[in-house]
């Protein structure tokens, strides 16, 4: 049997048309560890992607999470600069009952056998202690605690990111970037939300706030003086600005129909429940979008740096260029008369094919 008869729902074709270089099953009964990384392309440098602890329903849904985001590592990388390539790590399991030292030590020797093609960092459901596990068996891990010696929390650094992206997005719509009096709506209070509140406070902006988590919702609000709403009521609001900074596919047919905003930026990863379709809503509606994979690099920058060498002033330098990147990917929509996704994608894919060409010749 050839691979073009698999079943277009079977692993190796989702593998053939997402353009995987390795996917890697991680599977061992004795600490209950089930996991999957994704390598995506290493063009660029080795695959950066940090490990999300999630329950996942079936392992088709891990899977597909994985073969996803560590896709958009790899645009992440290249769009930004960073001599980098894309990866993703998931493990299936509820971080809140799962989790021991065995099971991620375990998982750091995968990781090790992969012989630096990969290297993880933090994501959801996992926490700096992880980190320094799963560093116990392998090198290639970044994001760790400054007090072994890493760049610590990226949380600080990634809402940065997401700022300057808004900015960039204000300016290209309004003319200037000033947020004073913009009205903004973030989806999302956990750590990279709730320093973006701030942020944008400190501009006075006007911010509305909405999470699941109600009695931290109620305390982020009180905080930093913006109104807490409920998720149900924010796609019907009358804003400037929509910042999802939760879980991904907020933006979609129903959400697009309702919302009442000039500009979509924040930092939850693969806000658009379908890149293509989505995007083209958006185009059409005159709704900007800033590109969720390039606002959010703060955190891969961070990481970066740490890999780099480089202090917090130059991360925060590196950061800060996000704006121009915006602003690139805004002018070549505009020029072109295409989705904000696409220009951002057509920018990355350049940057990854132009390189190839120059390794090709060595």
């Amino acid at each position: 049997m050839v691979l073009s008869q698999f079943d277009e729902h079977s692993v190796f074709s989702k593998l053939e048309k997402s353009g995987h270089q390795n996917v890697v099953y991680c599977s061992d009964p004795g600490t209950g560890l089930r996991a999957i990384i994704a390598v995506h392309d290493t063009t660029l440098g080795p695959a950066l992607g940090g490990t999300r602890m999630f329950a996942y329903k079936t392992e088709t849904e891990a899977l597909n999470d994985v073969l996803r985001l560590s896709r958009s590592m790899t645009y992440k990388a290249a769009i930004t600069g960073l001599n980098l390539g894309g990866g993703k790590a998931v493990i299936i399991g509820d971080s809140r009952l799962h989790k021991s030292e065995a099971l991620m030590r375990r998982f750091g020797r995968f990781i090790e056998n992969l012989n630096g093609s990969f290297i993880t960092a933090e994501d959801v459901g996992m926490n700096p202690k992880d980190m320094e596990y799963i560093r116990m068996e392998t090198k290639y891990v970044t994001g760790i605690p400054e007090s072994i010696g890493g760049s610590g929390d990226p949380s600080p650094v990634t809402a940065r990111g997401v700022f300057m992206g808004i900015k960039a997005s204000v300016k290209e719509f309004f003319g200037n970037d000033s947020l004073a009096g913009k009205s903004v709506a973030v989806q999302g209070i956990g750590h990279v939300g709730e320093i973006l509140v701030g942020l944008l406070r400190n501009e006075s902006a006007k911010v509305y706030v909405s999470d699941i988590n109600e009695e931290r919702l109620g305390q982020v609000a009180q905080k930093y003086g913006a109104e807490a709403i409920s998720t149900n009521s924010l796609f019907d609001l009358d804003i400037d600005i929509y910042s999802p900074c939760a879980l991904g596919a907020t933006v979609n047919t129903e959400t697009i129909n309702r919302l009442k905003c000039s500009i979509i930026a924040g930092s939850a990863n693969n806000q658009l429940a379908d890149e293509e379709v989505h995007g083209k809503m958006l185009l059409d509606k005159g709704i900007l979008y800033a590109p969720d994979y390039l606002i959010n690099a703060g955190g891969l920058i961070n990481c970066y740096s740490e890999i780099a060498g480089f202090n917090k002033k130059k991360t925060l330098q590196m950061t800060e260029n996000i704006y121009e990147a915006t602003r690139r990917v805004l002018k070549k929509s505009k020029e072109e008369s295409i989705p904000t996704s696409e220009a951002a994608n057509r920018i990355a894919e350049k940057r990854i094919e132009d390189i190839r060409k120059i390794k090709a010749a060595w």
